[in-house]
């Protein structure tokens, strides 16, 4: 009799009987992985279909996948953890904090730099219909000034989601992360191109924008910005979410589990 088995939401199989019962003897599989074999309605625990060969210890290593067919695999809790996409209000609301966040040192940096005095002059000169020369010096100015605000923003964004928390203060407020595909914390080089988006800020607002409203849309609730970098953005914060389990890898061959 064939037997498949499955583990951290993949079916593996079919095996013979004969290999299950002994890799339930040897402890390479445990007697909570699910099986199941023709005949049976649903999947079960390998302790219920061999309650003769439950050694009692947990597997160091996922079954090898081999090719076949089987009933439908219920998803496994890491695996919906995977498709708990943040929604659109979510992060807009996240975005809103880190905002009203970003303003404090956006402030001080635009003050430091002569923002006010930059403005008044310019409002004077358009007023009294000064010169073009001089109004193009202030306006200048005025983008020096919004770059390096923008500057601090990028590196606020790509600081925090590439961190042991995987989300900014205002993900973290929300309860949200943001992950690779598998859900891993995301490299630094990933959160740098993840955030570029914002950068275009210095240029026009409405590239941003279009990144954004996306998420409203796509499947996996990604924007342009997290469908180029490969990203998700999850509801659940780091901490208290379970890391995700390595893939397994096939060796092949009936004769045991290794990887």
């Amino acid at each position: 009799m064939e037997v498949w088995i499955g583990r951290d939401g993949e079916r593996h199989g079919p095996y013979k009987e004969e290999d299950v019962r002994a890799w339930l003897r040897s402890g390479e599989v445990s007697g909570e992985d699910l099986g199941w074999r023709e005949g049976l309605a649903d999947w079960q625990p390998l302790s219920v279909l061999f309650p003769d060969a439950v050694a009692g210890a947990p597997p160091p290593f996922a079954p090898p996948p081999s090719p076949g067919s089987a009933p439908a695999w219920p998803q496994h809790e890491d695996n919906a953890a995977l498709t708990d996409y943040a929604g659109f209000w979510q992060r807009f609301g996240a975005w809103l904090i880190d905002y009203v966040i970003l303003l404090v040192p956006s402030s001080i940096v635009g003050y430091a730099m002569g923002i006010m005095p930059v403005m008044e002059r310019l409002v004077s000169q358009m007023q009294a219909g000064g010169s073009m020369a001089n109004m193009t010096a202030e306006v200048s100015s005025l983008r020096l000034i919004s770059a390096v605000v923008m500057l601090i923003g990028y590196a606020y964004y790509v600081f925090f989601e590439c961190s042991k928390w995987q989300a900014t203060p205002g993900k973290l407020a929300l309860n949200l992360r943001v992950t690779d595909l598998d859900g891993k914390r995301i490299t630094p080089g990933r959160s740098l191109a993840r955030n570029a988006v914002r950068l275009t800020n210095i240029i026009t607002g409405l590239i941003p924008f279009v990144c954004y409203i996306a998420v409203a849309w796509t499947r996996r609730k990604q924007g342009l910005h997290d469908l180029l970098a490969s990203t998700l953005v999850l509801n659940g914060r780091a901490d208290r979410v379970q890391a995700p389990r390595p893939a397994p890898s096939d060796r092949g061959g009936h004769g045991s589990f290794d990887a």
